[in-house]
């Protein structure tokens, strides 16, 4: 069967040629049924276009892998922030944080921080990465969402379980010629990178904070050395942003009634439970659920993210 991905004007050519070959094939098989005095000829004839349908099929092939390749994003931005629960929440983020960098490492992918802003007991407000390596948008796309955790803090004395939120964001990183960003649309400030409970850890003024006026969107990369090397990242950062806020616009102008097989994928719908006492992660989406969640918090999530391919 002719690859469906390759059904563009682009590629139309092949697929049409394709049909025109295998229509001729089954006249030829007829003609050749009906009429045995000509079947030594026909069966030649379909010999011939059988070797064409070949030619075509590895044309597609070709195209399909080469256009796979270019449009799979080599890196993405990684953005987790706590939601509700306070200081639980930030510590619930800065857990996801920690599982999706030991993820990473098993993968043999760079995990490189670009901001984070901590609270006193070391949880994650927010917090920004770039994660590189091959397939890690494939694998790490259905992260986006609302995660949940169920459990009683170490700081809870009369043994309440906590229900606690973070948001994760998955933003592939590629080519973003067609974004146009103008220089008077962006507000660009420079800070000192802060540290945890807002104290400066950097005398010199390299941390980037940039305010895209007409959408609002503001970014902030402070990890990098240099001045210049965090303006480059922020501005990654808010192309990204930018572009995925494009598509989700377009999706919802083009796609209002339509629901994916797998939930809405909605950033504000919860997707994911971890729940302590009964050592259970569930996907909402999926309906499925595993155990041992210490052994998930390692990173390995392999079965949670295979669950999707």
């Amino acid at each position: 069967m002719f690859p469906k991905d390759l059904e563009d004007v682009k590629t139309k050519y092949l697929k049409d040629e394709y049909i025109r070959i295998e229509k001729k094939i089954e006249e030829l098989q007829k003609i050749s049924q009906q009429e045995p005095n000509i079947a030594k000829m026909a069966e030649e004839e379909i010999s011939g276009l059988e070797k064409q349908k070949i030619s075509l099929m590895e044309q597609a092939e070709s195209l399909l892998q080469s256009k796979t390749q270019e449009e799979e994003p080599k890196s993405i931005i990684l953005e987790i922030r706590a939601g509700t629960g306070g200081e639980e929440a930030a510590l619930f983020a800065f857990d996801l944080a920690k599982m999706y960098e030991k993820y990473s490492a098993k993968k043999n992918w760079k995990f490189q921080k670009l901001n984070e802003s901590k609270t006193e007991l070391s949880g994650y407000k927010e917090a920004v990465f770039e994660i590189s390596g091959p397939e890690v948008y494939k694998k790490l796309k259905n992260e986006s969402g609302v995660h949940r955790i169920q459990r009683i803090p170490s700081t809870e004395k009369s043994g309440r379980i906590h229900t606690s939120t973070a948001s994760v964001v998955v933003l592939p990183e590629k080519k973003y010629e067609d974004i146009e960003i103008r220089p008077e649309d962006l507000e660009i400030g420079f800070t000192r990178a802060g540290g945890p409970g807002g104290q400066n850890v950097n005398k010199v003024e390299t941390a980037v904070r940039i305010l895209h006026k007409p959408s609002q969107i503001m970014v902030v990369s402070q990890n990098e050395r240099s001045q210049q090397r965090n303006k480059e990242k922020a501005l990654t950062i808010l192309k990204a942003k930018i572009s995925d806020l494009k598509k989700q616009k377009d999706e919802k102008e083009l796609s209002k009634e339509r629901k994916q097989q797998i939930g809405t994928q909605d950033r504000s719908e919860k997707i994911r439970t971890y729940n302590i006492l009964q050592d259970r992660v569930t996907d909402h989406r999926l309906k499925k659920s595993w155990h041992n969640i210490e052994n998930i918090f390692e990173g390995n999530i392999d079965a949670i993210i295979e669950s999707f391919e």
